[in-house]
Order: C-alpha cells, then sequence, then structure tokens
C-alpha cells in the first residue's frame, strides 16, 4: 500500500487541535508527538516540568493546563501543528478561538465512567462546528475491562458513531501491543521507541476479523461499493479501506478510535500517520467555514499573548495565501497595520520567520489593534468578520485591590492585558460599592489570574468577597414636614414642604408627583423637592440606596425673598430623611434568576446545592440537545452564589455550569438582614 496515492490524500502544512477532559494526558501526548516526531530529542513530562507545553509558572506551579499551547513538527515531510487546549472547565473557553480554524482535532480521553460528561462537553463543541475528530483512548496500558464495554460507555457522548481502528494486544491483562484494523497487522509497544511490527497472535484473529468486518460494515454504510464486496465476500483493497476512512472522517460521519499510553509515547506513531493520510487540510477547512480559495492572503487570530521583551503576539492560522514579515495588513474593522515579526512558537520558545505560507500557525508581532477572533488580509481589501464565540458569562468573581497604592496605575494596565489575552475574564470598578470587581470561570480561573498579575506584572493584590448590591424600602405610608430656614445676614434660606410619602410595588421605582393647592409652594420649586428627595434616597436609615418609594408634595410656605431651588431641595431632603425612618424600612437583598446545567445522575445534588443557599427551586426539565443532561431552574439570593460554581463543580465531576441574571429584589429580615445592615453601619462609620 501507497498511502501517497490516496484520493483523499492531503498534502500542506496542518493545525491539529488537541482536546479533552482534564488530567486525560492531552500536554503528554503532545510529548510523545513531538519526540516521535523529532520535534524534541526526549520526551519530557508534566510531573518533571519539562514539558514544552505548560511551560508557564502558573501551569508549573499547579500541574495543570491553564492556557493553550502550540508546537509544531515536520513529519514525513508535511508540517503538523498542534494545539494543546486546557481540559479544565474553568479554562476550555482558551480553545473556542482556535477550533474553528483547525483542521481536525485530536479526542484524548481515557476509560473512566466519571469523565464521560466532560468528553460530551468537548465533542459536543467538535460537533457544532462539523471539525473532524479522532479519539484517542489513552492509558490503555492502565485500562481493566473489554474494550467493547468500554466503547459502549464512551458513545453517548458522542452524537457521531465512533469506529474502532484498533484493538489491543493483551499479555498477562496488560496491553503489550495493538493491532490495526486498516492495515491488518499487528505491533508490540517498545519503550522510548517506535511500535514494531510483530506477527499477528493466532489466539486474536478471530477477535481481528470480527472488529475488522464491523469497521468496514460501518464504511459501507457510505460507499455501495465497498458494500458490494462485503455482500460479496470480497476483501476490499487498503487502498479503498483508507480512502473511505479519510472521506468519512472529513465528511463527520464517523469519529474514528485509536490508543495508546501518552506518558510511554505508545500508540504515537500510528496516529501521526493516521493525521498525516487522513486529516483534511486548509483547503477543506476554508470550505468549512465559508472562505472563497481566491482572493489576498488571509489569516484568524487564535491567541494573544503579551510577552515581557517581544510585546504583543498574535497567534493565527494563515487560511489563505501568504504573509511576508513587514508587509501591511487590514483588519475585519478597516485598520491598516505593517507585521512587525513573524515567529513560529513551540511552546513558550519562538523562532523567527521571513514568511508565512498558507495554512501555517504563526505568531505576527506588533499588530497592536489586532484581538483573538480577528481576521488580517494583505493589502487593502478588508476582510469579512470571522463568526467567533462570545465570551462565556462569569461563574465567580472577588473584589481586588492592590497593597501598594502605587500599584493602582499598573494594575489597570495589566488587567487590560490579562483581558485581551483570556475573554472569559472581565472587570468592572463598581462606583457604588467602590470596588474593582474582577471575574471569571471559577476559583482557580481568579487564582491564576492573581498569579500572573503577580509574575509577569508585579502587581500584587489583595482579594475578597465582593459586596452586594443591597437596596432599601419602606413598608407604611407616612406624611412629613420638612422646613429648611436659615438667616446669615442679607437673604436668608427659607423652604418648607409637606410631603406623603408611600411604598410602591416591587421594581416600580421612584415616583414624584404634586397636589399643591393655591400655591403656597410655586411651581418652579417642585423640581427642587424632587431632587431633594432624590438625595435622601441615596442612602437611606439602613445605609443603602432607596427604591419603589413615592413621594407627593400637597402643601408648604415660601417667602418671597429668602426662597430658592437651594432651599426647597434642602426642606425635600429634610422631609424624605424622616419619613424614611418613620415609614418602617426594609431591607432588600438582589434575586437571581438561575439556569443550572449538570448531567441527570447530579440533578438531585444540584437541588440540594440550591436548597442550601436559600435557593427556591422552579422546575427542571431536560436540557435541550443534550442527551443525559438537566436544565434546573431556580431564583437564589445574589449573596448565596459566591462559590456555588465550586461545590456543583464537586458534585458533577467538573462539568457543572450555570447561567444568571437579575430577576426581583426580595425583603431580607431577621438576623441577616441584621448583619448586613451592622456591617454597612460599621463600614460607613
Amino acid at each position: 500500500m501507497n498511502a501517497a496515492n490516496h484520493e483523499n490524500r492531503v498534502a500542506g502544512p496542518r493545525l491539529i487541535a488537541i482536546v479533552g477532559p482534564f488530567q486525560s494526558g492531552k500536554t503528554s501526548l503532545l510529548e510523545g508527538i513531538l519526540a516521535r516526531g523529532g520535534g524534541v530529542a526526549r520526551q519530557g513530562t508534566v510531573r518533571e516540568g519539562t514539558s514544552v507545553g505548560d511551560s508557564s509558572p502558573e501551569a508549573r506551579s499547579h500541574a495543570m493546563s491553564v492556557e493553550s499551547n502550540v508546537a509544531s513538527i515536520d513529519y514525513l515531510g508535511d508540517r503538523l501543528t498542534f494545539f494543546d487546549a486546557p481540559g479544565s472547565i474553568e479554562f476550555i473557553h482558551d480553545m473556542r478561538y482556535a477550533l474553528p480554524v483547525c483542521d481536525a482535532a485530536v479526542v484524548v480521553c481515557e476509560a473512566d465512567p466519571r469523565k464521560v460528561p466532560a468528553l460530551q462537553v468537548i465533542l459536543r463543541e467538535l460537533e457544532e462546528l462539523g471539525l473532524p475528530r479522532i479519539l484517542f483512548l489513552n492509558k490503555i496500558d492502565q485500562a481493566a475491562g473489554s474494550l467493547r464495554e468500554t466503547l459502549e460507555m464512551l458513545q453517548p457522548a458522542s452524537r457521531t458513531p465512533l469506529l474502532l481502528r484498533q484493538i489491543p494486544v493483551w499479555e498477562n491483562g496488560v496491553a503489550t501491543g495493538f493491532i490495526d484494523l486498516a492495515l491488518e497487522r499487528a505491533f508490540v509497544y517498545r519503550e522510548a521507541a517506535p511500535s514494531s511490527v510483530i506477527e499477528m497472535p493466532a489466539g486474536v484473529v478471530p477477535e481481528e476479523k470480527q472488529a475488522r468486518y464491523l469497521m468496514l460494515e460501518k464504511l459501507a454504510d457510505y460507499d455501495d461499493a465497498l458494500m458490494e464486496q462485503l455482500i460479496s465476500d470480497i476483501d476490499p483493497p487498503k487502498d479503498l479501506v483508507f480512502d473511505d476512512l479519510a472521506r468519512e472522517l472529513r465528511e463527520g460521519r464517523v469519529v474514528p478510535v485509536l490508543m495508546g499510553s501518552a506518558t510511554g509515547g505508545h500508540g504515537v506513531t500510528r496516529l501521526l500517520k493516521a493525521l498525516r493520510h487522513e486529516s483534511p487540510g486548509v483547503t477543506h477547512t476554508r470550505k468549512r467555514l465559508g472562505i472563497d480559495d481566491k482572493g489576498p492572503a488571509l489569516a484568524q487570530v487564535i491567541r494573544t499573548i503579551h510577552t515581557a521583551h517581544g510585546g504583543k503576539l498574535s497567534l493565527a492560522r494563515v487560511l489563505r495565501g501568504a504573509f511576508a514579515d513587514g508587509a501591511t495588513v487590514v483588519n475585519s474593522r478597516g485598520v491598516e497595520e505593517r507585521i512587525g515579526g513573524l515567529a513560529r512558537l513551540m511552546g513558550a520558545v519562538s523562532s523567527k520567520l521571513t514568511r508565512a505560507e498558507e495554512g501555517d500557525t504563526v505568531a505576527f508581532a506588533r499588530l497592536e489593534n489586532l484581538a483573538t477572533g480577528d481576521r488580517i488580509a494583505d493589502g487593502r481589501a478588508q476582510p469579512a468578520v470571522a463568526a467567533i464565540p462570545a465570551a462565556p458569562p462569569p461563574t465567580q468573581g472577588v473584589a481586588i485591590r492592590v497593597k501598594d497604592r502605587k500599584d493602582e496605575v499598573r494594575l489597570a494596565s495589566a488587567l487590560a492585558k490579562l483581558c485581551e489575552e483570556d475573554r472569559a475574564l472581565s472587570y468592572v470598578q463598581d462606583a457604588e460599592m467602590s470596588e474593582l470587581k474582577l471575574f471569571g470561570q471559577g476559583e482557580m480561573h481568579l487564582r491564576v489570574t492573581t498569579e500572573r498579575l503577580a509574575d509577569r506584572f508585579g502587581v500584587t493584590i489583595q482579594a475578597h468577597k465582593p459586596s452586594v448590591a443591597y437596596r432599601e424600602s419602606i413598608r407604611d405610608a407616612v406624611t412629613v414636614r420638612g422646613r429648611h430656614k436659615k438667616q446669615s445676614g442679607g437673604h436668608g434660606q427659607f423652604g418648607d414642604v409637606l410631603v406623603e410619602v408611600g411604598p410602591r410595588g416591587r421594581g416600580e421605582g421612584f415616583a414624584f408627583t404634586e397636589r399643591v393647592h393655591g400655591g403656597s409652594v410655586p411651581r418652579q420649586y417642585f423640581s427642587s423637592v424632587e431632587a431633594g428627595a432624590r438625595d435622601a434616597m441615596t442612602r437611606g436609615p439602613l445605609g443603602f440606596p432607596v427604591v419603589d418609594v413615592s413621594v407627593t408634595l400637597i402643601d408648604g410656605s415660601y417667602h418671597t425673598v429668602d426662597s430658592s431651588d437651594m432651599a426647597f431641595r434642602a426642606a425635600g431632603k429634610q422631609a424624605l430623611d424622616e419619613a424614611l425612618v418613620k415609614a418602617r424600612p426594609v431591607l432588600l437583598e438582589p434575586i437571581l434568576s438561575v439556569t443550572i446545567y449538570v448531567p441527570t445522575d447530579a440533578l438531585a445534588r444540584a437541588s440540594a446545592l440550591v436548597s442550601a443557599r436559600r435557593g427556591q427551586i422552579l422546575g427542571f426539565e431536560a436540557r435541550e440537545g443534550w442527551a443525559g443532561w438537566e436544565a434546573l431552574r431556580a431564583l437564589i439570593p445574589e449573596a448565596e452564589i459566591g462559590d456555588l460554581i465550586v461545590e456543583l463543580r464537586s458534585a458533577t465531576s467538573g462539568v457543572g455550569a450555570f447561567e444568571t441574571k437579575f430577576d426581583h429584589l426580595a425583603e431580607l429580615s431577621g438576623r441577616a438582614a441584621d448583619l448586613v445592615v451592622a456591617a454597612r453601619q460599621k463600614a460607613n462609620a
């Protein structure tokens, strides 16, 4: 068989995503690929901190991927670039800007039922994009149970049929090699070296024949010629089998399943050959994205990196044509810039280039107006805007402040850069609470961000639980007089008002009306009285802004010389200050509408979390389009949301998620209210 003669054989640079659940072995697989493909002299390990990926101090410290990495090899004449994406749900958003421009994905998983929901989350992303994907069943040397049982366990995570490409060779219950069902060859694993061909073990021949037939039968669903050969008991040519494998992979009809051990480098060579021979290239990716083959050079940014000494780097995939260093490019917003350098990345190490060819994945230097997800074109032809995912809604927040006040300016600059690198980060200056709030995807996401502020930008911060925007209102209606009189030589100040103050329906806001008769208060002062009332409502007797109150001006008096706008404004505030105390003030807390997404078997645990946080469960239904998942709807006080995501993920093997939006304000009474008011009065003292 000569793979180069396949009708589906693709040449040229390719971009392959490596994705999978947390701790499935993605970075270890990348190391194995680099070692087998000649990218590194010796395979590094995550445990020893010698891997090309996960090279940042934060990744090393936590022994986990906290950002994506890219690395390339030249394998048998083709350049293959691999995008190694984090698997933790808190950092998984990092892959969403790269996946659309990848040619294929390797999904790393293992025979662990606890990780099936996480695998489903990742596969669904790929399915929605129509991205061809291969499943790499990792840690096969540690697997227990039959391969068929493993496949039956994994299949519900994929809406596309899983197609077994290999079966393991077992020796004393340990996988010592595998049989490639397309090649009909047996291989034995070798330590720190590619697997070698061995004679087919006699005992596995019947199993191999059955497994191969099942593979061919699935391929024949889409190939009439192959179906006729199977019906006629004709063994199909291997070239035809490989052509079918490449076509069905490209068209998303099957998900081929290969296996091995990433840490041992086992099964990596066969994976590389499958990717080289069967994965589509940039031409197919352009078609999937609706991009014409003809036109000026075009690239799309998949990640933004701010380096300590090299400035801003925009990691991008060249989708059409080629770019030269120093060329003028225009982005999707019509802004022209000059390329300040080109580089190929190998983890944290870069090597300069003079030219980026079609299909390459390279870093463009010093394009300051370029953002993740943007497209750039060579020349002056403005490219179309790419369809990129919106930033995920935040699930946790902290209030932060610098330890040293001289760092406040640097903090603003550092946060802007980090948020440009990581679109799932956001921050807001809360003027009401006098707090700078940082929002992210969970506890670890926020922790890594604070570590980066210190390590990369030299800004040490203190974090605490963000304040809740409590409000207050009143229960009773009262009538109160406000009288402002002051004499200090010359013209004095005089304003006198009688107002009715009462509660309004929740969410109806503030209303001001007047029923003044006989000109006791001249019309020109009505707006001043209203302004004074609004002044009083900025902080009520409990210490919080006042809402849902009606104020009616019914009477008063004035002085022809001493009355003024300022005097009536002061009288209006004085009247409201007294009225709010007399009308039985009540504390209000914000209630959020929350939709929680969990696997069905975790629904009871999620419900218990809601109840434990003073939440009210409204109902639940099957999550649309997600087999085996539920959407739980509830109302939860904002004060109880804080670390909900931490407990939810603990209860759902790391995959639980939720969305929130403000729903209404509700009364808070008893000890809980007393504690809130006491804390506020202490802060205002």
